[in-house]
Formats: structure tokens, C-alpha cells, sequence
């Protein structure tokens, strides 16, 4: 069954069997995980972060997601900041 098959059928498929399907494929790469050699983790790593940083890339869509989040972090910041002076 190819992967396309897979991911359509899936809909199609009960809570349970979902989940179950989740748990052995978690459980094959865990396992795939576990046997690679140092060299194999490092260049799996190397690859992830590559992603990562591409991931949030100036313009990117999460990059986008945090520029939001950060202004809304510093606007609270800016209404609560008069208060801790206060404090202070």
C-alpha cells in the first residue's frame, strides 16, 4: 500500500484504528531510531535543523506566526509595565 492509499483510507477508519495505526508507526521509527549509527543521527539532525531554520526563514509562515505573537507579547508588556514601576 503506498503512502497516498494510506492517508486517504484514513478518514475512512475508526478512532481506535487510527490510533493504533499512530502507535506502531511511532513505534517502527522509535525502533529505526534506536539503530542508526552516530554518524546516521548526527546527519538526521543536521537535516532537522536545516528545516528548522528554513522554517522560519524572514517571510516564512511561522516566521510570520511569531512577528504577531511577539507584538502582542510587547504590547501586554507595555500595559502591564506601568504597573510593576509602581511595584517598584
Amino acid at each position: 500500500m503506498e503512502t497516498k492509499e494510506i492517508l486517504q483510507a484514513l478518514p475512512n477508519l475508526s478512532i481506535s484504528d487510527r490510533l493504533k495505526i499512530a502507535e506502531s508507526a511511532l513505534q517502527l521509527v522509535l525502533q529505526e531510531k534506536h539503530s542508526l549509527t552516530k554518524d546516521e543521527q548526527k546527519r538526521q539532525l543536521t537535516l532537522a535543523a536545516v528545516t528548522a531554520i528554513a522554517d522560519y526563514a524572514p517571510g516564512s509562515e511561522l516566521d510570520i506566526f511569531s512577528d504577531l505573537v511577539g507584538r502582542r507579547l510587547l504590547r501586554l508588556s507595555r500595559l502591564r509595565l506601568p504597573q510593576l514601576r509602581e511595584l517598584g
